[in-house]
């Protein structure tokens, strides 16, 4: 094997672990991160019917089977994507539900006017993140020949542009926001059987866009907090699980926008935004060092040899499954990729892992091990079956040979995929969408989809903006989160609390208790701020009673009648004041227990009852002020 020490060092040694890089490692790198953030609004309906949101089951009342096609776009040229989709020649099933999908989603009936209250929440949103609000709105189609979406595109509108949103101490500009319709629930993906579960489909989505402003992957995931924070406040968006995706894209130096998807939590951003920093270096590397043997995208050829005789008595076992089941295998040889198959792009990753993704996507052939090199270690074919194999190929020991193995159509989609992305190494970063792995490393998902995926939807007229709407919507936008948290940290709120309640429901209702406690309460802010965000602490389940719950204990905390420790275990019933029958059941509860103790006590009566206060003050919790405590346990006589 030809050495490339001393070549391109990147490619041999250990990769830069995550968090060993500085600011300065990233800045040499020219590492530039953008965010997509995907977030579904709250609304009764979806976007473009009248089906019920938000209503997702287990359950399916029919199945429907679909084979996606491409279509020419209105400059009459093919989307790349989507004739990589057609190759994989998918059987899309959709499992449907009656209550939460129609023929409109279908594609079998016209779609409904755009959802008003879905698109008042978008401009909302717009609104607060600082971007201008088109004046007319124009319903555009994008292809999805995934089979995420059954029409095979998906309708979406840009509402606002050119915003901005304030980040340590600069701006991170909003490149757009656009509302669109949810894709249907993945169920499974194996061969090529693909299963959706469709009721999420159509569900109202905003798609915040922001420009590549982040040059780390730690500002990446903070940016992300931001935008996040921000749309949470307006209680316009849904919560939980599913409710908001976001996809990253990363590029170098030299390198490509490559777009990760399917990034479900901020917390995994920093890990896969340094990997995919190392793989586009290495990528690069890889393209110089072919560069310097000579290796062009016309000198790999486009020819693959069928070798299926010449591994007919293999043992290797899965090798010898898939011939017996009728398989074929083809080779592809690779002249000039000597010691780069193997060099590492992400952690535990080869540049072969990228040939390995290609086949498993595109061919369908996704049970791995998926191909076989000459030039690789672990399982593998005897030296005898490679040297026939080097024959029928006309290739020397050094040459890199691999194999592919499957039903005849896929092993020859397998072996041109491994031709197509030997070439593309020449280049160095092709243009793709890939996918965010549990590990923090990413894998090819599909070809980045390019503008001749998008035209306009001629089955909805433009939506007129008029000002009024615009204005109106502005007059009741919420304070943005740090403008919440700057006045939070002012009022003396703790700064972890200060940070939790700014995009808590709960913060209008501190705001109007804060007003009514007014400075001179022995309720703190930062106690009445731990009061609010503590689910231990009982109260009202819905936001509407408590707020009426807590105005009534912060007037009697305001009056005096209560301490502020009683709050805690009130049991959701306002707590007991002095001449509540509630705290004097409760001090003679606690008196009958104290007195089984009495021999414990001091013999002088003020002493004895000073020492019985602080058991019976911790025996009530605060429910009781502690002078009405004093006056019984006088009563008492102990």
């Amino acid at each position: 094997m030809e050495s490339i020490t001393g070549q391109n060092p990147v490619l041999e040694g250990p990769l830069p672990v995550y968090g060993s890089w500085s600011r300065e490692d990233y800045e040499a790198l020219g590492l530039m991160v953008g965010l997509e953030i995907h977030q579904q609004l709250l609304t009764d309906r979806k976007l473009f019917c009248r089906c019920p949101a938000g209503c997702y089951t287990h359950e399916h009342d029919a199945e429907i089977l679909r084979h996606m096609r491409p279509t020419l776009s209105e400059m009459g040229e093919y989307d790349g994507t989507a004739l990589m989709e057609f190759k994989t020649r998918k059987q899309i099933v959709y499992l449907l539900k009656r209550e939460s999908v129609c023929t409109y989603e279908m594609d079998d009936a016209p779609p409904f006017e755009i959802n008003d209250q879905a698109l008042d929440r978008a401009i909302a949103i717009s609104l607060l993140m600082g971007l201008k609000v088109v004046d007319e709105i124009h319903i555009a189609r994008k292809q999805y020949l995934d089979g995420s979406i059954p029409t095979g595109f998906q309708r979406t509108a840009i509402i606002g542009i050119d915003g901005a949103v304030p980040f340590d101490g600069r701006t991170v500009r909003i490149r757009q926001l656009s509302i669109e319709e949810d894709s249907c629930r993945e169920v499974s993906d194996r061969g090529h059987d693909r299963v959706y579960r469709t009721d999420r489909l159509g569900m109202p989505l905003i798609e915040t866009v922001t420009d590549p402003d982040m040059r780390t992957p730690e500002e990446a995931a903070a940016v992300g907090e931001v935008l996040r924070r921000l749309v949470r406040v307006t209680g316009l968006v849904r919560t939980g699980a599913g409710a908001a995706r976001q996809d990253v894209n990363v590029s170098v130096s030299g390198g490509r926008r490559i777009e990760i998807k399917g990034v479900s939590s901020l917390k995994t951003v920093p890990r896969l935004v340094h990997n995919e920093a190392l793989r586009q270096r290495a990528l690069l590397a890889i393209r110089e060092e072919l560069s310097r043997r000579d290796v062009t995208a016309e000198s790999i050829g486009e020819e693959s040899r069928d070798v299926t005789a010449a591994v007919a008595g293999t043992d290797l076992g899965f090798l010898r499954e898939a011939l017996d089941a009728g398989g074929r295998v083809r080779a592809v040889p690779l002249p000039g990729f000597a010691g780069l198959l193997n060099a590492p792009t992400q952690p535990h990753t080869t540049f072969l892992k990228e040939i390995s993704d290609r086949v498993r996507v595109i061919a369908c052939l996704d049970r791995l091990p998926n191909l076989l090199c000459s030039t690789s270690e672990g399982p593998s074919l005897s030296s005898a079956e490679w040297e026939k194999v080097l024959r029928a190929c006309d290739a020397d020991a050094v040459t890199p040979v691999i194999l592919v193995w499957g039903p005849e159509r896929d092993a020859a989609t397998a072996a041109g995929e491994v031709l197509i992305r030997a070439r593309e190494a020449t280049v160095g970063v092709p243009d793709e969408t890939r996918q965010a792995l549990p590990d923090g490393t990413n894998g090819f998902e599909r070809i980045l989809p390019g503008p001749q995926r998008m035209y306009p939807d001629t089955d909805l007229p433009p939506v007129v903006v008029a000002p009024a709407r615009v204005e109106g919507l502005a007059g009741g936008l919420p304070r943005p989160p740090w403008l919440r948290l700057a006045w939070l940290r002012q009022s003396g709120v703790g700064e972890d609390l200060a940070r939790r309640l700014c995009i808590h429901a709960g913060f209008p209702l501190f705001e109007d208790l804060f007003r009514r406690l007014g400075e001179e309460s022995r309720l703190t802010p930062t106690a009445l701020a731990s009061l609010l965000l503590d689910r231990s602490c009982p109260r009202p389940l819905s936001l509407a009673a408590a707020g009426e719950w807590w105005r009534g204990v912060a007037d009697r905390l305001a009056a005096g009648e209560i301490l502020p420790e009683g709050v805690w275990s009130s049991d959701g019933e306002p707590p007991a004041a002095v001449d509540d029958e509630k705290g004097l059941g409760l001090f003679e509860t606690a008196l009958a227990e104290l007195k089984t103790q009495a021999s414990a006590l001091p013999a002088d009566r003020d002493r004895r009852e000073r020492a019985a206060m602080g058991p019976l003050m911790r025996a009530l919790r605060g429910r009781v002020p502690g002078r009405a405590v004093r006056q019984w346990v006088k009563e008492a006589q102990l």
